[in-house]
């Protein structure tokens, strides 16, 4: 029998996430306060939402922690579960870390669908997990009406080389180490059961490389690409940074069939959310919706976005002056 995963769920990867603004909203309440006794100095908190948790243990060592989870993005059960590893892993890249041990997170309808289809998934997740050379170890699970999966990883760093969203300065080049487009391929699949292989490889792919050439270049500044899109982590980075990014639209590389797909109306309501939370602080120029609506695309297991040049991949922008009232533009 084959099943369609996606069609199980009413979202798809991390287009499924709550849209950034009103997640801001809920969290603003717990930002601040006094440090809890006990070990370990919290380097990175929620107060910039950046990547992932970063607590300094000792002199030379800090410890990353992330979590991240979602419904399916394809249909195939082990890619999925590939897919969801690698996304997890990516956070604690994206700080410059290394991942050490990382834990299941999965929800099953167990009623609904094979329980051998889970095993699928956790095969997944290990496969990636090990070779990013992360111990997997356990996890927990929920009888949950919709398929969801993820990780939750725990990485080591350096806490004087980390890469951080609130450390990019004007003048800093900006490189994307994966092209866009997966969201609208992933919508794609989702809609008319067509695989695109070119998706499911870069989304398997660990950001392990880009990370290591990334700290070799001296990068302190860095963000991954996923749910909340180009624009979205990059207004982040900006505005945690307080400096204006420039995005260089012919610069951004896509994936095979990405801007077919966009013709075609598949775009997922993540993206279009994506694109209306970052336009009251974006600088569009002339440049064309459907453009905007690319670089706004939810992309699930997505690149790294450096403030700096990292040998091998695309310089998409830079990082200028603060403009007032503006986070991004684009040309």
């Amino acid at each position: 029998m084959t099943v369609r995963l996606t069609q199980f769920a009413h979202g798809g990867g991390c287009a499924c996430k709550i849209p950034p603004g009103e997640l801001e909203d809920v969290v603003s309440g717990l930002i601040g306060g006094s440090a809890p006794r006990g070990p370990g100095e919290l380097l990175v908190g929620l107060d910039d939402g950046d990547d992932a948790a970063v607590v300094r243990i000792a002199a030379g060592t800090a410890v990353v922690a992330t979590a991240d989870f979602f419904t399916p993005v394809v249909d195939d059960a082990y890619d999925w579960g590939r897919i969801a590893a690698a996304n997890a892993l990516s956070d604690v890249y994206a700080m410059g870390g290394t991942p050490v041990v990382a834990v299941n997170l999965l929800g099953w309808p167990r009623e609904t669908l094979p329980m051998e289809l889970a095993g699928e998934v956790l095969r997944g997740g290990l496969d990636v997990a090990r070779e990013a050379g992360c111990h997997v170890a356990g996890g927990h699970s929920v009888d949950d009406p919709e398929p969801k999966y993820g990780m939750a990883v725990t990485g080591v760093a350096d806490p004087a080389r980390l890469m951080r969203n609130d450390a990019g300065r004007p003048g800093m080049p900006l490189t994307l180490t994966k092209p866009l487009g997966i969201g609208v391929l992933n919508s794609q699949h989702k809609s008319t059961g067509e695989v695109f292989p070119q998706a499911v490889a870069a989304m398997t792919r660990l950001n392990r490389e880009a990370s290591e050439a990334a700290l070799s270049g001296g990068a302190v500044c860095a963000t991954d690409v996923t749910g909340f899109g180009l624009l979205g982590h990059l207004h982040k980075l900006a505005r945690a940074s307080g400096v204006t990014a420039r995005i260089d639209a012919a610069a951004v590389p896509y994936l095979e069939g990405a801007r077919e797909a966009l013709k075609d109306g598949f775009v997922s309501g993540g993206t279009r959310r994506n694109l209306e939370w970052v336009r009251p602080s974006l600088d569009s120029g002339g440049v064309a919706e459907d453009e905007l609506l690319l670089l706004a695309d939810a992309q699930t297991s997505g690149g790294l976005l450096v403030a700096g040049e990292v040998p091998g991949y695309p310089v998409v922008g830079e990082l200028l002056p603060a403009q007032p009232g503006v986070t991004v533009t684009v040309r």
